[in-house]
């Protein structure tokens, strides 16, 4: 897996670079705020780089911090956002301010972005509040039952569709995050 290049650019586009490393030139997306950090075509550049592999293409997309990166990765770990929408995501600001928003529950953060409505716009912001450490343990003000009631009604379930589905789910499990997904799949979404 291709993981970081350092090289020139030889070319830039609207969405993406080429960078030769050792004479072969790598195709490299990027997010619109990377590019226009970019220097100048012929100039050296370093990037991490997360290699997706499909059956039709390999692509490449590229960030120029490894925090960029892991961010990007953990965007792909939630089912239903795939590499473009996560690259659109990262290009929203900051690391920093996205990760604020999110921990604000800004579904609004989204919008503009194809293909994320505010159901998935809720169920993005709840899975990445519960890998991002800073979140306060009490963000719904209750205990993880509640929590996890409170973001299903969020999503736009009822009260009582949101009991039902939890009321399904093993008290074993405790994590309000974990809840969540389970009770999702016992709504069939």
């Amino acid at each position: 897996m291709i993981s970081y290049l350092s090289g020139k650019i030889i070319l830039k586009r609207d969405k993406f670079i080429i960078v030769e490393v050792a004479g072969v030139g790598y195709k490299v997306f990027l997010s619109r705020q990377t590019l226009l950090k970019l220097p100048e075509i012929g100039e050296s550049i370093k990037v991490f780089c997360f290699q997706n592999v499909k059956e039709e293409a390999l692509d490449l997309y590229g960030f120029l911090t490894y925090e960029g990166l892991e961010f990007f990765e953990t965007l792909m770990d939630i089912r239903g956002v795939g590499p473009k929408s996560a690259l659109d995501i990262s290009d929203l600001g900051s690391l920093d301010k996205i990760k604020e928003r999110i921990l604000k529950q800004d579904e609004k953060i989204f919008e503009g972005i194809p293909g994320i409505g505010s159901k998935k716009a809720m169920t993005i912001i709840l899975e990445l509040t519960g890998k991002i450490n800073t979140l306060a343990k009490s963000s719904f003000g209750k205990g993880s039952a509640d929590e996890a009631e409170s973001a299903l009604i969020q999503l736009g379930f009822s009260k009582q569709q949101a009991k039902d589905a939890l009321s399904r789910i093993s008290s074993e499990i405790k994590k309000p995050e974990e809840r969540i997904k389970l009770a999702l799949k016992n709504l069939g979404k």
